[in-house]
């Protein structure tokens, strides 16, 4: 493989990676959120990855990375929570939380952060052999 598309696999990698942090901490921000503008508590996000293909000129199929595909919501049920003075508490006093689990999200979270950490070490390392080859070509 062509030590520019590692750099661009482990490039690609760092960014759905990125964008999988920021969604993770928008779920721990919206944990306690019982109600969205559209009248119901706030939904998980979590985001689709796939692997970025492209054909070839002469037919076979690359890999170029990974990329996000989209960002769906977790449709698992909403926690119920006995809280009759909650004003979003329905006449049985339960108010509907978030189905946001926090300990999943820092699980979660750590993984997302170690997945980014090896993309940057593939990088660094595929750096580190070319501009080694750049010296072998100095003397």
């Amino acid at each position: 493989m062509n030590e520019f598309k590692i750099m661009t696999v482990s490039a690609t990698g760092m960014s759905a990676q990125r964008l999988r942090l920021d969604v993770i901490s928008t779920n721990i921000a919206n944990a306690e959120t019982t109600r969205t503008e559209r009248g119901e508590p706030y939904r998980r996000k979590i985001p689709v990855f796939s692997e970025y293909l492209r054909r070839t000129v002469d037919g076979k199929v690359e890999s170029l990375g990974v990329r996000v595909v989209r960002i769906v919501e977790d449709q698992t049920p909403f926690r119920l929570v006995y809280d009759p003075t909650h004003p979003d508490a329905n006449e049985d006093g339960y108010v509907q939380m978030p189905n946001v689990n926090v300990l999943r999200e820092m699980v979660d979270l750590m993984d997302a952060q170690r997945a980014y950490e090896a993309n940057v070490a593939a990088f660094n390392v595929t750096k580190s052999i070319v501009n080694s080859a750049l010296q072998i070509g100095r003397v």
